[in-house]
């Protein structure tokens, strides 16, 4: 995960207009704001998204 992708989900969270593990609203609101590495990410990475979420961890 990259400091770039790091931030967005940050970014996202901050909205508070979504639970974070709903990856689809995630997806959407990251679309909405340009975050287009995130929505990519989200995509190919979803385990990896999921454990940053839980943990606040990038590695396992």
């Amino acid at each position: 995960m990259t400091d770039t992708i790091r931030e967005q989900i940050l970014a996202v969270r901050d909205t508070g207009e979504t639970n974070m593990f709903d990856a689809n609203a995630v997806q959407v609101i990251a679309n909405r704001e340009g975050f287009y590495e995130l929505v990519c990410y989200i995509q190919e990475h979803k385990k990896e998204y999921s454990r940053f979420i839980l943990t606040g961890r990038t590695e396992e």
